[in-house]
């Protein structure tokens, strides 16, 4: 049986991370970071990131840093004029009247898919007949700053037991 304890892994489909990362916009604006926070683990391929980071990652070993920009189309993509909608107001007379919490540009929703999953939409606009709402990722049409600090890897070949 391979060795768990191997340093010359490096990570490739099906390696078990364990990193620290953090996000960030070009000009710097944090998005998130763990490296005040417990290392991050996941399984290369297990849908936890964006193909673009899990390749800034490959090839790397335990120690590793990686920082590199990524282009939109390596991040969360394009902005997609089709992902925004012009809806009729009348649907949201109920949250546009409510005084406590009312409903103005700028304020997230959450709407159901035909599958009944859930998609967040961003109110760009609100005039007498309609709202306009964005259902691209906010962070669409934006370069990203990844970095990361491998702590460990862990081979697809090797097999984990969980003790809690």
């Amino acid at each position: 049986m391979p060795d768990a304890s191997n340093t010359n892994a490096v990570v490739g489909a099906g390696s078990r991370v364990t990193l620290h990362f953090s996000l960030t916009l070009k000009d710097g604006t944090l998005i998130d970071s763990n490296f005040d926070k417990p290392a991050a683990t996941f399984v290369m391929g297990d849908g936890s990131l964006l193909p673009g980071f899990e390749a800034a990652l490959l090839n790397h070993g335990a120690g590793a840093t990686i920082d590199v920009l990524l282009p939109v189309e390596e991040s969360f993509g394009a902005v997609n004029p089709a992902n925004v909608q012009v809806l009729p107001r009348r649907k949201f007379a109920g949250l546009l009247a409510n005084s406590t919490d009312p409903v103005v540009e700028g304020t997230m929703l959450s709407f159901a898919d035909a599958g009944g999953f859930e998609i967040p939409g961003v109110v760009k606009s609100i005039d007498e007949d309609t709202l306009v709402v964005d259902f691209n990722h906010p962070l669409a049409g934006r370069e990203i700053r990844f970095k990361a600090q491998i702590i460990s890897v862990i081979p697809a070949d090797v097999q984990v037991m969980e003790i809690r």
